[in-house]
């Protein structure tokens, strides 16, 4: 079962231009900055209230970031939601229909395991299912 709206994905093309803008937007400094190699991405997270808002930018040509910026403007990118238990959530939303990227939930940014469900499947929007790995796991 989907927890709670755990944070917006936002593609950027300048991460640090975009992190002064939503630093002065928020009112608030980022929380963590960080390189996810698997994706080829940078981030930088922001905690706004109870979810968070993460700035995502490609670091090489092959990042989905970079080519989903090649084909749309900067924006909203992903809508992640928190789950207790992700392969149990990716059973359920298989059983219900839905196209998911991913055999097998990955390593994401934030120390969380992560799951895509493909945007043709839901509606035009890509979906993150996130789960927090234990500390003592990670």
């Amino acid at each position: 079962m989907l927890t709670n709206l755990e944070h917006l994905g936002l593609a950027v093309h300048d991460l640090a231009a975009a992190t002064e803008l939503y630093t002065r937007l928020l009112g608030v400094a980022p929380y963590k900055r960080e390189h996810v190699a698997s994706e080829a991405v940078d981030t930088v997270f922001f905690q706004v209230g109870g979810s968070k808002i993460e700035l995502l930018a490609g670091t090489s040509p092959s990042s989905a970031i970079t080519r989903f910026l090649e084909k749309k403007p900067e924006g909203i990118h992903h809508v992640a939601f928190e789950v207790d238990d992700i392969r149990a959530e990716m059973a359920r939303l298989r059983a219900e229909g839905f196209t998911l990227l991913n055999e097998e939930p990955k390593r994401g940014a934030d120390n969380k395991l992560v799951c895509f469900v493909h945007p043709k499947s839901a509606a035009g929007v890509l979906v993150e299912l996130c789960q927090s790995i234990p500390e003592s796991a990670a």
